[in-house]
Protein backbone atom coordinates (compact mmCIF):
# COMPACT_ATOMS: atom_id res chain seq x y z
CA UNK A 1 0.00 0.00 0.00
CA UNK A 2 2.57 2.16 0.70
CA UNK A 3 4.35 1.49 -2.96
CA UNK A 4 2.39 4.34 -4.80
CA UNK A 5 2.70 7.24 -2.23
CA UNK A 6 6.59 6.63 -2.49
CA UNK A 7 6.49 6.21 -5.95
CA UNK A 8 4.37 9.67 -6.28
CA UNK A 9 7.09 10.91 -3.76
CA UNK A 10 9.78 9.82 -5.50
CA UNK A 11 8.48 11.57 -8.64
CA UNK A 12 7.59 14.40 -6.94
CA UNK A 13 11.26 14.78 -5.68
CA UNK A 14 12.30 14.27 -9.27
CA UNK A 15 10.51 16.80 -10.53
CA UNK A 16 11.84 19.35 -8.45
CA UNK A 17 15.19 18.59 -9.38
CA UNK A 18 14.10 18.91 -12.60
CA UNK A 19 12.67 22.69 -11.52
CA UNK A 20 15.85 23.83 -9.82
CA UNK A 21 17.69 23.08 -12.87
CA UNK A 22 15.39 24.56 -14.86
CA UNK A 23 15.30 27.55 -12.91
CA UNK A 24 19.14 27.61 -12.41
CA UNK A 25 19.48 27.39 -16.55
CA UNK A 26 16.95 30.58 -16.50
CA UNK A 27 18.85 32.60 -13.91
CA UNK A 28 22.14 31.95 -16.22
CA UNK A 29 20.47 33.27 -19.34
CA UNK A 30 19.06 36.04 -17.51
CA UNK A 31 22.79 36.58 -16.14
CA UNK A 32 24.11 36.88 -19.72
CA UNK A 33 21.84 38.90 -20.81
CA UNK A 34 22.34 41.46 -18.29
CA UNK A 35 26.49 40.94 -18.14
CA UNK A 36 26.15 41.73 -22.30
CA UNK A 37 24.39 44.97 -21.77
CA UNK A 38 26.64 45.85 -18.84
CA UNK A 39 29.56 45.04 -21.61
CA UNK A 40 28.25 47.57 -23.33
CA UNK A 41 27.42 49.89 -21.01
CA UNK A 42 31.36 49.90 -19.75
CA UNK A 43 31.92 49.81 -23.64
CA UNK A 44 29.81 52.95 -24.89
CA UNK A 45 30.21 55.19 -21.65
CA UNK A 46 34.43 54.25 -21.96
CA UNK A 47 35.40 52.61 -19.44
CA UNK A 48 37.21 49.52 -20.50
CA UNK A 49 40.42 50.73 -19.34
CA UNK A 50 39.12 51.95 -16.08
CA UNK A 51 41.41 49.55 -14.65
CA UNK A 52 44.33 49.02 -16.25
CA UNK A 53 45.17 45.90 -15.09
CA UNK A 54 43.27 42.22 -15.14
CA UNK A 55 41.88 40.68 -13.16
CA UNK A 56 41.82 42.67 -10.21
CA UNK A 57 42.09 47.25 -10.24
CA UNK A 58 45.72 48.43 -10.00
CA UNK A 59 46.43 45.23 -7.83
CA UNK A 60 43.46 45.12 -5.62
CA UNK A 61 40.16 43.11 -5.81
CA UNK A 62 38.34 46.42 -5.27
CA UNK A 63 38.40 49.42 -6.47
CA UNK A 64 41.21 51.50 -4.63
CA UNK A 65 41.29 55.06 -2.81
CA UNK A 66 43.55 57.33 -4.45
CA UNK A 67 45.66 57.48 -1.42
CA UNK A 68 46.29 53.42 -2.15
CA UNK A 69 48.15 53.97 -5.11
CA UNK A 70 52.03 55.58 -6.27
CA UNK A 71 52.14 59.36 -6.66
CA UNK A 72 53.72 58.32 -10.36
CA UNK A 73 50.15 56.16 -11.22
CA UNK A 74 48.53 59.75 -11.57
CA UNK A 75 44.84 60.50 -10.95
CA UNK A 76 42.64 57.38 -10.89
CA UNK A 77 38.89 57.37 -12.44
CA UNK A 78 37.03 55.95 -9.71
CA UNK A 79 33.98 55.99 -11.82
CA UNK A 80 35.18 53.96 -14.93
CA UNK A 81 36.56 51.69 -12.63
CA UNK A 82 34.14 50.86 -10.55
CA UNK A 83 32.43 50.57 -14.16
CA UNK A 84 35.26 47.73 -15.06
CA UNK A 85 34.91 46.28 -11.58
CA UNK A 86 31.31 45.63 -11.64
CA UNK A 87 31.01 44.07 -15.04
CA UNK A 88 34.12 41.71 -14.33
CA UNK A 89 31.81 40.33 -11.09
CA UNK A 90 29.10 39.74 -13.07
CA UNK A 91 30.64 38.16 -15.52
CA UNK A 92 32.82 35.74 -13.08
CA UNK A 93 29.23 35.05 -11.43
CA UNK A 94 28.14 33.82 -14.72
CA UNK A 95 31.01 31.58 -15.00
CA UNK A 96 30.36 29.73 -11.60
CA UNK A 97 27.24 29.31 -12.86
CA UNK A 98 27.95 27.96 -16.22
CA UNK A 99 30.49 25.62 -14.01
CA UNK A 100 27.71 24.43 -12.00
CA UNK A 101 25.77 23.72 -14.82
CA UNK A 102 28.36 21.55 -16.24
CA UNK A 103 29.26 19.70 -12.97
CA UNK A 104 25.47 18.82 -12.88
CA UNK A 105 25.72 17.86 -16.18
CA UNK A 106 28.09 15.40 -14.66
CA UNK A 107 27.12 13.86 -11.39
CA UNK A 108 22.72 14.17 -12.76
CA UNK A 109 22.20 10.91 -14.91
CA UNK A 110 19.34 12.68 -16.67
CA UNK A 111 21.48 15.32 -17.65
CA UNK A 112 24.29 13.79 -19.00
CA UNK A 113 22.39 14.17 -22.87
CA UNK A 114 23.23 18.10 -22.30
CA UNK A 115 27.20 17.27 -21.45
CA UNK A 116 28.31 18.47 -25.04
CA UNK A 117 26.55 21.81 -24.80
CA UNK A 118 27.52 22.52 -21.46
CA UNK A 119 31.17 21.75 -22.17
CA UNK A 120 31.20 23.77 -24.90
CA UNK A 121 29.69 26.63 -23.07
CA UNK A 122 32.21 26.34 -20.22
CA UNK A 123 35.05 26.07 -23.21
CA UNK A 124 33.89 29.18 -24.36
CA UNK A 125 33.70 30.99 -20.59
CA UNK A 126 37.09 30.16 -20.20
CA UNK A 127 38.02 31.28 -23.57
CA UNK A 128 35.50 34.49 -22.99
CA UNK A 129 38.19 35.27 -19.59
CA UNK A 130 40.84 35.18 -21.75
CA UNK A 131 39.58 38.04 -24.35
CA UNK A 132 38.45 40.15 -21.48
CA UNK A 133 42.16 40.01 -19.97
CA UNK A 134 43.28 40.64 -23.43
CA UNK A 135 41.20 43.44 -24.20
CA UNK A 136 42.12 45.29 -20.61
CA UNK A 137 46.00 44.46 -21.63
CA UNK A 138 46.22 44.88 -25.04
CA UNK A 139 44.65 48.78 -24.86
CA UNK A 140 40.83 47.71 -26.39
CA UNK A 141 42.38 46.31 -29.93
CA UNK A 142 39.60 46.02 -32.12
CA UNK A 143 39.99 42.32 -32.99
CA UNK A 144 39.99 41.35 -29.55
CA UNK A 145 36.94 43.76 -28.52
CA UNK A 146 34.66 42.27 -31.27
CA UNK A 147 35.94 38.81 -30.38
CA UNK A 148 34.65 39.20 -27.21
CA UNK A 149 31.71 41.02 -28.10
CA UNK A 150 30.92 37.75 -30.46
CA UNK A 151 31.84 35.66 -27.47
CA UNK A 152 29.10 36.63 -25.00
CA UNK A 153 26.36 36.61 -27.72
CA UNK A 154 27.48 32.65 -28.12
CA UNK A 155 27.40 31.93 -24.85
CA UNK A 156 24.29 33.57 -24.73
CA UNK A 157 23.22 31.22 -27.56
CA UNK A 158 23.94 27.82 -25.84
CA UNK A 159 22.96 28.78 -22.60
CA UNK A 160 19.10 30.03 -24.09
CA UNK A 161 19.74 26.07 -26.34
CA UNK A 162 20.05 24.79 -22.62
CA UNK A 163 16.84 26.16 -22.02
CA UNK A 164 14.96 25.35 -25.02
CA UNK A 165 15.99 21.62 -24.50
CA UNK A 166 14.67 21.78 -20.78
CA UNK A 167 11.77 23.80 -21.11
CA UNK A 168 10.39 23.00 -24.43
CA UNK A 169 8.81 19.91 -25.72
CA UNK A 170 9.08 18.22 -29.00
CA UNK A 171 6.41 20.00 -31.33
CA UNK A 172 2.98 17.43 -31.93
CA UNK A 173 2.07 19.11 -35.04
CA UNK A 174 3.53 19.18 -38.47
CA UNK A 175 4.46 22.72 -40.19
CA UNK A 176 3.60 21.75 -43.41
CA UNK A 177 6.86 23.14 -44.91
CA UNK A 178 9.39 22.26 -46.34
CA UNK A 179 12.75 20.84 -44.36
CA UNK A 180 14.72 23.73 -46.38
CA UNK A 181 13.11 26.04 -43.65
CA UNK A 182 15.09 25.01 -41.13
CA UNK A 183 18.66 25.95 -43.06
CA UNK A 184 17.06 29.03 -44.07
CA UNK A 185 16.68 29.67 -40.44
CA UNK A 186 19.82 28.77 -40.02
CA UNK A 187 21.11 30.79 -42.33
CA UNK A 188 19.34 33.97 -40.54
CA UNK A 189 20.85 33.31 -37.64
CA UNK A 190 24.49 33.70 -39.30
CA UNK A 191 23.37 36.86 -41.41
CA UNK A 192 22.19 38.51 -37.72
CA UNK A 193 25.28 37.35 -36.62
CA UNK A 194 27.64 39.17 -39.29
CA UNK A 195 25.76 42.00 -38.57
CA UNK A 196 26.08 42.25 -35.05
CA UNK A 197 29.92 41.56 -36.02
CA UNK A 198 29.37 44.29 -37.85
CA UNK A 199 27.79 46.59 -35.06
CA UNK A 200 31.20 45.41 -32.75
CA UNK A 201 33.54 46.24 -35.40
CA UNK A 202 31.84 49.72 -35.77
CA UNK A 203 31.87 50.72 -31.36
CA UNK A 204 35.49 49.06 -31.14
CA UNK A 205 36.71 51.45 -33.51
CA UNK A 206 34.29 54.44 -32.49
CA UNK A 207 32.97 55.01 -35.48
CA UNK A 208 29.48 55.95 -34.54
CA UNK A 209 29.50 59.59 -34.74
CA UNK A 210 30.86 59.47 -38.53
CA UNK A 211 27.89 59.43 -39.82
CA UNK A 212 25.53 60.95 -37.85
CA UNK A 213 22.55 62.04 -40.03
CA UNK A 214 20.14 60.00 -42.31
CA UNK A 215 19.75 58.39 -44.96
CA UNK A 216 23.24 58.99 -46.20
CA UNK A 217 26.07 60.94 -43.89
CA UNK A 218 25.65 63.96 -45.41
CA UNK A 219 21.72 64.54 -45.30
CA UNK A 220 20.44 63.09 -48.13
CA UNK A 221 22.89 63.72 -50.48
CA UNK A 222 24.34 60.00 -51.63
CA UNK A 223 27.18 61.56 -53.75
CA UNK A 224 28.54 62.73 -50.46
CA UNK A 225 28.28 59.24 -48.89
CA UNK A 226 29.88 57.61 -51.90
CA UNK A 227 32.62 59.61 -52.69
CA UNK A 228 33.88 58.90 -49.07
CA UNK A 229 33.16 55.33 -48.99
CA UNK A 230 36.15 53.08 -49.48
CA UNK A 231 35.59 49.22 -48.99
CA UNK A 232 38.95 48.08 -48.22
CA UNK A 233 39.53 50.35 -45.77
CA UNK A 234 36.96 48.65 -43.65
CA UNK A 235 39.03 45.61 -42.91
CA UNK A 236 42.25 48.04 -41.60
CA UNK A 237 43.28 46.59 -38.27
CA UNK A 238 45.12 49.00 -36.58
CA UNK A 239 48.01 47.52 -35.06
CA UNK A 240 51.27 48.83 -33.06
CA UNK A 241 49.51 51.46 -30.69
CA UNK A 242 49.75 51.84 -27.40
CA UNK A 243 46.26 52.60 -26.83
CA UNK A 244 42.94 51.66 -29.14
CA UNK A 245 40.62 53.79 -27.12
CA UNK A 246 38.69 56.52 -29.31
CA UNK A 247 39.35 54.66 -32.19
CA UNK A 248 43.00 55.31 -33.98
CA UNK A 249 41.71 54.61 -38.13
CA UNK A 250 41.47 57.43 -40.21
CA UNK A 251 38.08 59.23 -40.66
CA UNK A 252 37.46 57.38 -43.91
CA UNK A 253 38.12 54.12 -42.83
CA UNK A 254 35.46 54.34 -39.75
CA UNK A 255 33.33 56.31 -42.25
CA UNK A 256 32.90 53.42 -44.67
CA UNK A 257 32.84 50.85 -41.44
CA UNK A 258 29.11 52.61 -40.32
CA UNK A 259 28.06 52.93 -44.17
CA UNK A 260 28.56 49.19 -44.52
CA UNK A 261 26.88 48.42 -41.09
CA UNK A 262 24.01 50.36 -42.72
CA UNK A 263 23.71 49.00 -45.99
CA UNK A 264 24.24 45.60 -44.27
CA UNK A 265 21.44 46.37 -41.86
CA UNK A 266 18.95 47.03 -44.90
CA UNK A 267 20.00 43.96 -46.10
CA UNK A 268 19.66 41.61 -43.27
CA UNK A 269 16.51 43.36 -42.44
CA UNK A 270 15.03 42.37 -46.03
CA UNK A 271 16.31 39.25 -46.18
CA UNK A 272 14.86 38.19 -42.32
CA UNK A 273 11.53 39.93 -43.19
CA UNK A 274 11.02 38.01 -46.88
CA UNK A 275 12.31 34.99 -45.40
CA UNK A 276 9.93 35.06 -42.05
CA UNK A 277 6.52 36.14 -44.23
CA UNK A 278 7.64 33.11 -46.69
CA UNK A 279 7.33 30.54 -43.59
CA UNK A 280 4.21 32.49 -41.94
CA UNK A 281 1.89 32.08 -45.34
CA UNK A 282 3.61 28.14 -45.85
CA UNK A 283 3.18 26.95 -41.96
CA UNK A 284 0.13 25.36 -40.44
CA UNK A 285 1.54 25.27 -37.08
CA UNK A 286 0.67 27.84 -34.31
CA UNK A 287 3.97 27.40 -32.90
CA UNK A 288 6.12 28.48 -35.23
CA UNK A 289 3.48 31.21 -36.57
CA UNK A 290 4.33 32.60 -32.88
CA UNK A 291 8.03 32.23 -33.43
CA UNK A 292 8.07 34.21 -36.47
CA UNK A 293 5.67 36.89 -35.10
CA UNK A 294 8.53 37.23 -32.70
CA UNK A 295 11.33 37.58 -34.67
CA UNK A 296 9.47 40.07 -37.32
CA UNK A 297 8.79 42.35 -33.94
CA UNK A 298 12.32 42.53 -32.79
CA UNK A 299 13.95 42.99 -36.35
CA UNK A 300 11.38 45.82 -36.95
CA UNK A 301 12.44 47.24 -33.43
CA UNK A 302 15.90 46.80 -34.23
CA UNK A 303 15.82 48.83 -36.88
CA UNK A 304 13.58 51.48 -35.48
CA UNK A 305 16.47 52.01 -32.21
CA UNK A 306 19.31 51.93 -34.77
CA UNK A 307 17.37 55.10 -36.78
CA UNK A 308 16.68 56.71 -33.20
CA UNK A 309 20.26 56.14 -32.31
CA UNK A 310 21.40 58.48 -34.97
CA UNK A 311 18.22 60.74 -34.93
CA UNK A 312 18.68 61.46 -31.96
CA UNK A 313 22.80 61.77 -31.90
CA UNK A 314 24.03 58.36 -29.83
CA UNK A 315 22.28 58.43 -26.55
CA UNK A 316 23.55 56.37 -24.38
CA UNK A 317 20.13 54.65 -23.15
CA UNK A 318 18.47 53.79 -26.58
CA UNK A 319 22.42 52.62 -27.65
CA UNK A 320 22.26 49.78 -24.89
CA UNK A 321 18.30 49.26 -25.84
CA UNK A 322 19.82 48.82 -29.42
CA UNK A 323 22.49 46.13 -28.02
CA UNK A 324 19.98 44.30 -26.17
CA UNK A 325 17.39 43.92 -29.12
CA UNK A 326 19.99 42.13 -30.89
CA UNK A 327 20.37 39.57 -28.52
CA UNK A 328 16.71 39.15 -27.99
CA UNK A 329 16.33 38.87 -31.70
CA UNK A 330 19.47 36.00 -32.20
CA UNK A 331 17.06 34.78 -29.46
CA UNK A 332 14.07 34.24 -31.52
CA UNK A 333 15.58 32.92 -34.60
CA UNK A 334 17.29 30.51 -32.01
CA UNK A 335 14.08 29.49 -30.54
CA UNK A 336 12.59 29.14 -34.53
CA UNK A 337 15.58 26.93 -35.84
CA UNK A 338 14.90 24.92 -32.60
CA UNK A 339 11.28 24.51 -33.33
CA UNK A 340 11.99 23.37 -37.05
CA UNK A 341 14.79 21.28 -35.82
CA UNK A 342 11.99 19.56 -33.22
CA UNK A 343 9.15 19.11 -35.50
CA UNK A 344 7.74 15.99 -37.33
CA UNK A 345 9.02 17.49 -40.64
CA UNK A 346 12.54 17.72 -39.31
CA UNK A 347 12.82 14.44 -37.76
CA UNK A 348 11.95 12.86 -41.11
CA UNK A 349 14.57 14.97 -42.82
CA UNK A 350 17.11 13.25 -40.06
CA UNK A 351 15.55 9.71 -40.30
CA UNK A 352 15.71 9.91 -43.62
CA UNK A 353 19.30 11.27 -43.74
CA UNK A 354 20.72 8.23 -41.51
Amino acid sequence: MHAVPNGRVNLHLDNNKKNYFKKLIQATCLLTIFVIVLGAYTRLSHAGLGCPDWPGCYGFLVVPEVSQLPPELGLIETAKAWKEMIHRYFAGSLGLFILIIFMCTILVKKYRPLIKISACLLLLVLFQAILGMLTVTMSLQPLVVVGHLLGGFLVLNLTWLLLLKIKQRPLQENHNISDLAYFSSLFLIALVLSQIALGGWLTANYAATFCNELPFCDGFAMTYSWQQFSFFSIWQLPTSNSSYEFGVLPAQARLSIHLLHRFWAILTTIVVLSVCFRLYLLTTSLHIKNCISWVTALITCQVSLGIMVVFFDFPLLIALAHNLCAALLLMSLIRLSYSLYTSPASQTLQQSGE
